[in-house]
């Protein structure tokens, strides 16, 4: 197994890894907008929010030489369902190739944010 630690992403904010590669497959942990570089959550909406969790699942990607092309699935959190089309939007400009997904919203999620993504990706 290799773990994932790269400093173009928020570090992990409990005990855990950013991403894990194992058997040609990359399981990331969910991302939520944490900007890396001051490790604050400044992002509002939910579309603001979605880009950042966006940049910060492309960090983990390209840490692994990989790109949103090479997910295969996508696990989706939403702290409100009505979010959903807004979401959406950010979520199609980045995930092309359209990997299976599930989308669902939860009562809270970490620092009271209002998305968080999660992929598995195939390793070149």
């Amino acid at each position: 197994m290799k773990f994932t630690n790269t400093d173009k992403a928020p570090a992990a904010v409990g005990p855990y890894s950013q991403a894990v590669a194992v058997n040609g497959f990359l399981f990331t942990s969910g991302q939520i907008p944490i900007d890396p570089a001051t490790n604050e959550i400044t992002a509002k909406t939910i579309e603001e929010q979605a880009e950042q969790v966006m940049k910060n699942l492309g960090a983990v990607l390209e840490a692994n030489g990989i790109t949103y092309e090479d997910a295969i699935k996508t696990t989706c959190f939403l702290a409100d369902m009505g979010d959903f089309g807004a979401f959406n939007e950010v979520y199609s400009k980045y995930f092309t190739s359209k990997p299976a997904r599930s989308c669902v919203a939860v009562k809270t999620l970490p620092k009271n944010v209002l998305c968080e993504v999660e992929v598995i990706a195939l390793l070149k």
